[in-house]
């Protein structure tokens, strides 16, 4: 088994600085721990400001004490993955650098990060709020996930619910999504009743397929341990030991969702994923993810998981894309609370 040891200079460099030097024991994996032209290095540098320099097997640090450590571990950490045959690519180094920067991140509650393990292998979590989400999806039975687009809130529900398939913890998986844009005018869309749902939950279908082999999710759904269906399926039904699902539920009505919730049976898990930023229901109609936040959380057995932009693991424009939506609506907010406050004033004077 290869090795990793470092050692650290015997003073600081400056009153607030440090060097330590890495030194990698198998140069085989260390091309792919430094990337393409060191551009793995490269970006660590940039993300935490410190200053990184290779020369044969070692790799000095040197910085302010803090960086200079989150450098090191998150370089022992993507060290870790490839000694255990695990790939290192940009995606492990943006989650590596996420992880790195929320050292003091009360949402990051285990020193040692969970895993939610499939027979196709580990998935890790790749921020600090996907690390709080997989250990609440691994003790407790009913979980919100809540928050912007990319940050792996249906992605890791898919895949605690096919590990806990695979170990036979559950019977079945149940997977639902609103159809909003449908309504209650499917009859109106071409093609028969699967052929006028799928397009609404064809996510779904991608997060199993990528965790599954192809053969096993078709043989699964023949015999019915998964159902992949439209939240208006569900009415009158009981899930008894299933791993079930509710994804978009920002678009679900209070009384969906109230419905939803009280499908729980014996031996049920339940997550409800959604993002209440993009809610596509008509004016006036509150939505039932919101609802059931505000009656619900806090209740013992529930809980809740709030994402933000700094756990959006797609392209890391997505998430200067939500920083930039987010800022925008705040600044809306200011300028209506002004007006408000300006209007409120003329009336005071004027009476």
């Amino acid at each position: 088994m290869s090795q990793a040891t470092y050692s650290a200079s015997p003073t600081p460099i400056s009153p607030a600085g440090k060097a330590v030097t890495l030194q990698f024991a198998d140069n085989t994996l260390l091309p792919l721990l430094l990337g393409d032209h060191d551009r793995h290095l490269v970006r660590i540098e940039q993300a935490l400001g410190v200053r990184l320099s290779c020369r044969g097997n070692r790799v000095a640090i040197t910085g302010e004490v803090s960086r200079v450590d989150a450098a090191r571990s998150m370089l022992q950490g993507l060290w870790r993955r490839l000694e255990r045959g695990e790939v290192v690519g940009r995606p492990e180094v943006e989650a590596a650098i996420r992880l790195a920067e929320t050292d003091l991140d009360p949402r990051l509650p285990l020193s040692d990060l969970p895993a939610i393990h499939t027979r196709r292998g580990a998935v890790s979590p790749r921020s600090a709020g996907q690390a709080a989400y997989i250990e609440a999806l691994a003790l407790h039975d009913m979980v919100f996930g809540v928050g912007p687009a990319g940050t792996g809130k249906t992605y890791l529900a898919v895949a605690q619910a096919v590990a806990m398939l695979q170990t036979g913890k559950v019977d079945r998986i149940v997977l639902s999504r609103p159809a909003v844009e449908a309504g209650e005018r499917l009859g109106f869309l071409p093609g028969d009743m699967k052929e006028k749902v799928d397009p609404y939950l064809r996510p779904l279908y991608d997060a199993l397929y990528d965790l599954m082999p192809v053969d096993q999710v078709t043989r699964r759904m023949n015999n019915g341990e998964i159902e992949i269906a439209p939240l208006a399926f569900m009415r009158g039904r009981t899930l008894a030991h299933a791993y079930a699902i509710l994804d978009e539920a920002q678009n679900t009505s209070a009384m969906q969702m109230k419905m939803w919730l009280t499908r729980m049976g014996e031996g049920t898990r339940m997550v409800v994923t959604g993002d209440l930023t993009q809610v596509d229901l008509p004016a006036g109609v509150t939505s039932g993810l919101r609802d059931a936040l505000d009656t619900l959380e806090g209740i013992p057995g529930i809980s809740v998981v709030r994402f933000d932009r700094r756990d959006v693991v797609r392209h890391p424009l997505v998430a200067r894309i939500v920083d930039a939506y987010d800022q925008r609506a705040a600044a809306q907010g200011d300028k209506r609370r002004e007006a408000r406050r300006s209007r409120d004033g003329g009336d005071a004077a004027g009476k």
